[in-house]
């Protein structure tokens, strides 16, 4: 199965016990933090070491850089290609915008709790899991007892 992991990059470790998991159970994993070989995936001090200090407009503006432009069409299409999007938390915006892209487009979607706020909208998600070995387990059931648990 193709598996897009959506995290955070503060959330190094437990984002990399997720991959190594899913990849050591035989899944094709889509990783943010290496997108391609020779690729150590996107983060905004590559358009420029100052975002943090954006207006709105230039936040605007850097959207349309040639490397947002490359990071994002190397997630979305990944995000696009997968069979199943797991998130794992704690994690921020663009991870849960990635799940509620994957879980509108029909995909199986899977959350991995663990140190976030409670969120409502997570009741949109297949299955809500405490563990990896949880996430291990959904993702091998078949379809239907993955809607009906």
């Amino acid at each position: 199965m193709k598996v897009y992991v959506a995290s955070s990059w503060r959330n190094e470790q437990r984002q990399q016990e997720v991959v190594q998991a899913l990849r050591a159970a035989g899944h094709d994993v889509y990783d943010f933090r290496a997108p391609a070989p020779g690729n150590d995936g996107f983060s905004w001090s590559s358009v420029d070491p100052n975002w943090r200090s954006w207006t709105p407009e230039q936040f605007r503006e850097a959207l349309r850089h040639p490397v947002a432009e490359k990071g994002f069409a190397l997630d979305m299409g990944a995000l696009e290609s997968c069979d199943a999007c797991v998130l794992v938390s704690p994690c921020g915006r663009s991870a849960h915008l990635e799940l509620g892209w994957a879980a509108g487009a029909g995909k199986r979607t899977v959350a991995l709790l663990g140190g976030d706020e409670p969120e409502l909208m997570l009741s949109m998600v297949d299955r809500l899991c405490l563990t990896v070995s949880e996430v291990l387990d959904a993702l091998a059931e078949s379809p239907v007892a993955l809607a009906q648990g």
